[in-house]
């Protein structure tokens, strides 16, 4: 059993699953995932696919092979942290022990020193305090000993930061809100709402896009309830998320949406606004249905290349519509307001309102905290390890009076004894 142990928290162990894993992620990089098994045999061919969707390449970063290599590795980095706690906590102490300075060896020596102090100071260590061991007088001062748990600490953000990151992956739930201002639509099956207060779609002086802004508020009942809804709004606009409720709203995209009026003899029968790519059923005649296709704000059609928008700007627009009759194609045509009213049978429908909706899209992940605790952590440990380079002197008094300096670091010996000398040629670090 302790040779199992040993085997799962070395570092040879943690190197292989760290390979494994990166050679996993990059034949992963190749296939598409999330597709169904007759998409992977129409690209790959029926037996490369059944590859794919045997060894779970389709959805490899959720398969069990990749969450066995990564609960393999968290086992390694807690066994690892775990096994060599004990030893570093003695570890520690023994930096901060005079008595075991005096018989463990030392990385630079200076002997016939009538004041030590200026060298101490010299290194940068704080003022030494006396001892007196074995009938000997010694000062003793050391630094940065927290540097020696850099790797520990390390290795301890690291494995929060893959618990994090793959809990908040099997766990996560993504959902998709789109419509005008206005609109409530249910955030997916969670019991949470989402209005669209408003939406701008900010354009420069040369009619590109500066800017796409969604105002928002999170209901936790739905508007008509009986229960008081407890809102919370905020601002959405691209690369600046809203952090409602726990969800992350993002700006995702837009598009053009307008209303569908339907008057029947004249008389209005109804009237809905719909997104590009919607429909409606008219009322009255079952399997009848009127779809917005497309909107051009600027339409211009240009000869053997097709329907397009010249700017962003209400100039000339055009909608592009189709009738279907229980899912067969009627007609598709363009139209504008000055065409006059699409008649179909006793029905006559326009269009109107042109505006611009918002497509958002809302996260959720409950391990988001812990993944950047992990980052946080990681960071630190490197700064201890990289920044903090633990180091200690002693100066031991013969019995002449004069002091014998002697210095140590666990970590940049070569680099404490290079400064080690400049100390004692009297230069400054």
């Amino acid at each position: 059993m302790k040779k199992l142990l040993k085997f799962l928290s070395s570092m040879g162990f943690a190197i292989t699953l760290l390979v494994v894993l990166a050679a996993a992620c990059v034949v992963a990089s190749f296939v598409t995932q999330g597709q169904s098994a007759a998409w992977y045999a129409e690209a790959y061919g029926e037996g490369t696919a059944n590859l794919i969707v045997g060894l779970g390449l389709d959805d490899a970063f959720h398969s069990w092979w990749f969450l066995t290599l990564t609960a393999f590795l968290c086992g390694n980095l807690l066994l690892c942290n775990l096994t060599r706690l004990k030893p570093l906590i003695a570890r520690t102490k023994r930096e901060a022990d005079p008595s075991a300075a005096l018989s463990g060896p030392a990385d630079a020596a200076c002997e016939a020193v009538a004041d030590p102090l200026p060298l101490f100071e010299r290194l940068r260590l704080p003022k030494p305090k006396a001892y007196e061991i074995e009938g000997k007088k010694v000062l003793f001062s050391g630094k940065n000993r927290l540097g020696l748990w850099g790797p520990w600490v390390c290795h301890l953000g690291i494995l929060l930061l893959i618990l994090g990151f793959t809990l908040g992956q099997l766990t996560h739930r993504e959902y998709t809100v789109y419509g005008v201002p206005g609109d409530t639509k249910p955030i997916g099956d969670t019991g949470y709402y989402l209005t669209i207060d408003d939406f701008e779609v900010q354009l420069r002086e040369d009619d590109t896009v500066a800017q796409y802004v969604a105002d928002i508020t999170v209901f936790r009942a739905p508007q008509g309830s009986t229960t008081v809804p407890d809102n919370m709004s905020d601002t959405v606009f691209v690369n600046h998320p809203a952090r409602l409720y726990g969800f992350k709203v993002y700006q995702n995209s837009t598009g053009y949406a307008a209303r569908i009026t339907v008057n029947e003899e004249g008389t209005p029968l109804q009237t809905t606004v719909v997104c590009a790519g919607e429909g409606i059923e008219i009322a009255d005649a079952p399997g009848l249905r009127v779809y917005l296709n497309a909107f051009y704000p600027d339409f211009y059609l240009q000869p053997g290349v097709g329907p397009m928008t010249l700017s962003g700007r209400m100039n000339n627009p055009a909608y592009l519509y189709s009738i279907t009759y229980r899912d067969s194609m009627v007609g598709m045509n363009y139209w504008q307001e000055a065409d006059g009213p699409i008649t179909v049978n006793d029905y006559s429908i326009t269009f109107s309102e042109p505006q611009s909706y918002t497509l958002l899209q809302v996260k959720t992940d409950r391990f988001q905290g812990l993944a950047l605790l992990g980052g946080l952590i990681t960071l630190l440990g490197l700064i201890l390890a990289f920044y903090l380079l633990p180091a200690k002197a002693w100066a031991v008094a013969d019995e002449t009076g004069t002091w014998t300096v002697y210095g140590q670091s666990r970590k940049g010996g070569a680099l404490f004894r290079e400064a080690f000398e400049r100390a004692v040629k009297g230069e400054k670090l």
